[in-house]
């Protein structure tokens, strides 16, 4: 006997647009996502495990010193606890659904480095505020700028200077 087909379609198209979303990300952009879920869940006021709801402001840029990547992502708060994780956690509707900015550059190796990485998590009318606004904007760019120019390390052997004999 099979199930009712109002049961398992909720579930089939559910699944079918997290593949969706899933398969249209660069492997950067689901590092990052991941690296997002794991920082948003290490907090210490977070006690129950939140899945990805949306995604959005997806930035990813290369030059010379890596790749950027910024993104927005939405979370929903689900019925089971961080510490007690199982198999099948509902999301709850009517609860919080706090906003990631993150901001990540990597480095351009075959197995990229994380250069520098920036995360503000918070209610999405919290991050929409001008000073928080301008604040992420600028800590953004800083995390863009990483690996150019002026932060690069010395390494021996990077200058070489030659003393011309007199003539």
């Amino acid at each position: 006997m099979g199930l009712p087909v109002w049961r398992w379609l909720p579930l089939a198209l559910a699944l079918a647009l997290a593949a969706a979303a899933a398969a249209g990300q660069s492997p950067l952009q689901r590092r990052v996502v991941r690296d997002v879920l794991e920082y948003f869940h290490g907090r210490s006021n977070v006690h129950f495990l939140f899945k990805e709801r949306e995604l959005d402001g997806l930035i990813e840029r290369e030059d010379p010193s890596g790749t950027f990547v910024q993104l927005r992502l939405g979370l929903a708060q689900t019925t089971c606890r961080k510490r007690a994780p199982q198999r099948h956690c509902r999301v709850l509707e009517s609860r919080r659904k706090p906003t990631c900015l993150a901001c990540y550059k990597f480095d351009t190796g075959d197995v990229p480095k994380v250069l520098d990485k920036y995360h503000n998590c918070g209610p999405s009318h919290h991050l929409a505020a001008k000073e928080i606004r301008q604040r992420d904007e600028a800590e953004c760019r800083a995390v863009e700028e990483a690996g150019r120019g002026g932060d690069t390390p010395y390494l021996p052997g990077m200058f070489a200077f030659s003393r011309g004999l007199p003539a």
